[in-house]
């Protein structure tokens, strides 16, 4: 009897920190469709030496996407900055490869040099530098910063932090922590955009 209820035991808790885990990437990917003004895991490297840029004058070719838009389809340019769990970093041609997990923060697109960046909003997600200079950011969701509510945003924030400290369980705790740490970063990236 002892081993069999150690093993529910078991198989229960893997269970709840599994449905945890899954609420938590749950509650990241829909934050952003609250504060919305227009609706619309491991980093591993691979060191090798990049191979020359394949698009003429020296760019990038960029595929950027979120389940409900494809912003850049294999479009050239010059430079991508994203927020990576280990740190911000910029992209240009001939970065080394890399495979990078996304974490809440500002993607920012030059599409030509000495010009105006774009400016994306992305929960989540993964970051691939191919040797050939192709880049392949895949985002559980992504905005245009300009499309994000500054109100609504730190509105959410303070829902968030109530609700962390009112967190009774696993489940509700990370559900908190994550529109926590959503809420914060589109707070900074508005606040330091204007």
């Amino acid at each position: 009897a002892g081993k069999k209820l150690y093993k529910n035991t078991t198989h229960t808790l893997s269970q709840h920190f599994a449905s945890a885990s899954h609420y938590r990437q749950q509650a990241m990917a829909s934050l952003l469709r609250n504060v919305l003004v227009r609706a619309p895991a491991a980093r591993m490297f691979v060191r090798a030496y990049a191979e020359a840029a394949p698009l003429a004058d020296g760019k990038l070719a960029l595929t950027f996407m979120a389940p409900h838009e494809t912003y850049y389809n294999n479009k050239a340019v010059a430079q991508v900055n994203v927020p990576s769990t280990d740190g911000d970093f910029g992209i240009l041609p001939n970065h080394v490869p890399v495979l990078a997990v996304l974490r809440p923060g500002v993607v920012s697109v030059y599409e030509n040099a000495g010009e105006a960046k774009k400016d994306f909003f992305v929960s989540s997600g993964t970051i691939t530098i191919n040797r050939d200079s192709t880049v392949q950011i895949v985002a559980e969701e992504a905005v245009p910063v300009d499309h994000i509510d500054l109100a609504l945003a730190r509105s959410g924030l303070e829902k968030a932090n109530a609700k962390l400290g009112s967190a009774t369980n696993d489940v509700d705790r990370a559900e908190a922590e994550a529109a926590v740490e959503v809420h914060a970063a589109m707070v900074k990236a508005l606040e330091t955009s204007h």
